[in-house]
């Protein structure tokens, strides 16, 4: 069994100016980002796309990130916190960033983004979907970091069962963050690089990214401790389950469609 070692949330300091682990972990995930836009334009010159577009797109979904998936941790997760605390909405360096307000977040900045340069909506998810994954690994590891997400109570034989003193117990837990890390971020990255390596009807690689997530989310909250959400705990079904059904279901809606309409094409 082992201890989570409680990192200082500070990585480092320049005079007043304290730089959060988190802070590094989002910004290490927009990074790998732009660096992995470039090499898909890099490959494919004939798609159009170029790096100033990259540029601008980064800029939108920094937006779209940041303030939707702080809205989404305020509306779907703690509502009555940060009701009572309205001055902590903004405090986005403490943790708490919901992926699903995020990527709602993240859909309305692409479809700003798709009007300004009148691409196809489909064409830009399609572009973008392979280069979250890893952003999303970056930002779970900063979860662990931050000790905040623990899991559900381990057997104390399970070898990596961790103690999390943040939960304010000493349950051995699962390290759910890691979960997420390998399943949403490492393998669903793999699954989508190697898919999206060849020419793909308009809309598969997205269906594909949505079918994925919402699956790999969907299992690692049967580990995870449940957020309280609006619906308060649930052991059955967790806000993220219910979160990810959507996902699940548009997913598989695109994929069909995309690969119906080339056959009828």
């Amino acid at each position: 069994m082992l201890l989570h070692p409680q990192f200082n949330p500070v990585a480092f300091s320049v005079g007043p100016l304290s730089v959060h682990w988190y802070g590094l972990m989002y910004l290490l995930g927009f990074a790998q980002f732009f660096l992995l836009g470039r090499r898909r334009i890099q490959q494919r010159p004939q798609s159009g796309w170029t790096v100033e577009q990259l540029d601008d797109l980064l800029f939108y979904g920094v937006l779209g990130v940041i303030i939707g998936g702080r809205l989404g941790q305020v509306l779907f997760y703690d509502p009555g916190y940060y009701l009572s605390h309205p001055l902590e909405i903004a405090a986005v360096w403490k943790g708490g960033m919901s992926f699903h307000g995020g990527f709602l977040g993240v859909l309305a900045a692409m479809t700003l983004w798709s009007r300004k340069y009148r691409k196809p909506w489909l064409d830009v998810t399609d572009f973008i979907a392979p280069l979250v994954p890893l952003g999303l690994m970056a930002g779970r590891v900063g979860n662990f970091i931050n000790g905040e997400l623990w899991g559900r109570p381990a057997d104390p034989s399970l070898p990596w069962a961790m103690v999390f003193p943040q939960a304010g117990d000493a349950l051995p837990r699962h390290p759910s963050q890691l979960y997420h890390a390998g399943l949403e971020g490492l393998a669903l990255f793999a699954i989508l690089w190697l898919y999206s390596g060849r020419e793909r009807p308009r809309g598969a690689v997205s269906g594909v990214f949505l079918t994925g997530y919402g699956i790999f989310r969907f299992i690692v909250e049967y580990f995870r401790e449940p957020d309280a959400g609006i619906f308060g705990h649930s052991y059955t079904v967790s806000m993220g389950q219910w979160l990810s059904l959507p996902m699940i279901l548009a997913g598989l809606v695109m994929i069909y469609l995309a690969y119906h309409k080339r056959k009828t094409a």
